[in-house]
């Protein structure tokens, strides 16, 4: 009974970190239950992670724009222009794959401090500014692909980058063995990262869960990460799409919670007067947190054109909205200074799961665009009234 009461006294302060987990569990169930098993099979799941990568990409930059009190809705078409630009590289210009990767991510950094400059220097509202870049890379869009209308990419190595998968290297049971291997990397990591925080609280006298429930969150979290693990394996393992994601969400997990940096972005985003009072420069984490969501945007581009092997006009369409979706669903604070990226990676997966499973049902897509609405609604209300609470 002691166990229980404390669990739900944690889950109570906690839940805005640990609500989105919870959703996410009961939507598969759900899913699985109504699918009979379809939802949880191996071929669905590696479908469902890849079809979130560019998207997921996305949302972690959000995550800090918002952190910092902003908004950017240009990154939808950015990453729909950018990923025509890397089809043409390939496609008319012959330009090697290792070349034109880090070319287009240095654009789309450039392209980000531009909307940076936008708002730190001249004082611009992110709204607007990010609107009006909305608009011209639309028409850049339209301009670079309407003679065709889609530009067939043919390069199957950077088409790998969102269809392929790593090498199994061996198989044991039928399991892939570098997908095994990658699996419990994570669950290092993940378990190195919460004993490297809760000693850093204890080391400053804050308050920490028991041992005991610190034990039931470790392996609670890692049994998640192996069964998805062990599903995966048995298909065709990792593929390409979300090597990247984990590998984004683990450098900007270290960047935002292990570095200066990182809580200098949070504190601009909790009070930015009192952080420039702090000698935080302002516009110097306003610079580096669009040009970080310029490069992610580029990322997004390049994941999406590689999983469709064509860039399209339509490219980019409403991913700016479906990042922020996903930002909010997974706790981040319209108020900003509130939010982790991995948060916004698992709104992100409810969201994408929330498709997935009404599209195995057969829901029509009227009723798919009104739920997927309703819950972004109930994740803000539940972070005003979480805020109430607290103030």
């Amino acid at each position: 009974m002691k166990f229980l009461g404390e669990a739900k006294s944690v889950l109570k302060v906690n839940i805005r970190d640990y609500g989105m987990y919870i959703a996410l569990f009961v939507i598969m169930l759900i899913f699985t239950i109504l699918t009979d098993g379809l939802f949880i099979s191996s071929q669905n799941i590696s479908n469902l992670l890849d079809s979130t990568g560019y998207i997921a990409v996305l949302a972690v930059g959000m995550t800090l724009v918002i952190v910092i009190r902003h908004i950017d809705l240009s990154v939808g078409y950015g990453a729909g222009f950018m990923g025509a630009i890397a089809a043409i590289f390939l496609t008319k210009l012959g330009v090697p794959v290792y070349i034109t990767i880090p070319v287009i991510l240095v654009f789309g950094i450039i392209i980000g401090l531009f909307n940076g400059l936008l708002v730190a220097q001249i004082g611009i509202p992110s709204f607007v500014a990010s609107l009006a870049g909305m608009l011209i890379f639309r028409g850049a869009l339209l301009n670079v692909t309407e003679s065709t209308g889609t530009i067939i990419i043919k390069n199957d190595h950077f088409n790998a980058i969102g269809n392929g998968f790593i090498p199994p290297i061996a198989t044991i049971g039928g399991l892939h063995l570098l997908s095994l291997i990658i699996g419990a990397v994570v669950i290092f990591f993940y378990i190195y990262s919460e004993f490297s925080k809760r000693r850093n609280k204890m080391k400053y006298n804050f308050d920490v869960i028991s041992k005991s429930m610190f034990a039931v969150k470790l392996v609670f979290i890692s049994a998640i990460i192996a069964y998805i693990t062990y599903i995966l394996s048995g298909y065709n393992g990792f593929s390409w799409t979300v090597i990247i994601m984990l590998a984004v969400v683990i450098i900007y997990h270290f960047w935002t919670n292990s570095t200066v940096l990182g809580r200098h972005i949070y504190a601009v985003g909790s009070n930015p007067e009192a952080a420039n009072l702090s000698g935080i420069s302002v516009k110097k984490i306003t610079y580096i947190v669009f040009g970080s969501m310029g490069l992610l945007s580029a990322l997004s581009g390049i994941l999406f054109t590689a999983r469709l092997q064509s860039a399209t006009t339509t490219a980019g369409t409403l991913f700016e909205l479906d990042a922020i979706a996903a930002a909010y669903v997974g706790g981040v604070s319209a108020a900003g200074g509130v939010g982790k990226v991995t948060g916004s990676i698992i709104g992100a997966i409810v969201m994408a799961s929330l498709s997935n499973g009404m599209n195995l049902l057969g829901v029509g897509i009227s009723y798919q665009y009104m739920i997927r609405g309703a819950v972004l609604a109930v994740a803000v209300i539940f972070d005003v009234v979480t805020r109430m609470k607290r103030s």
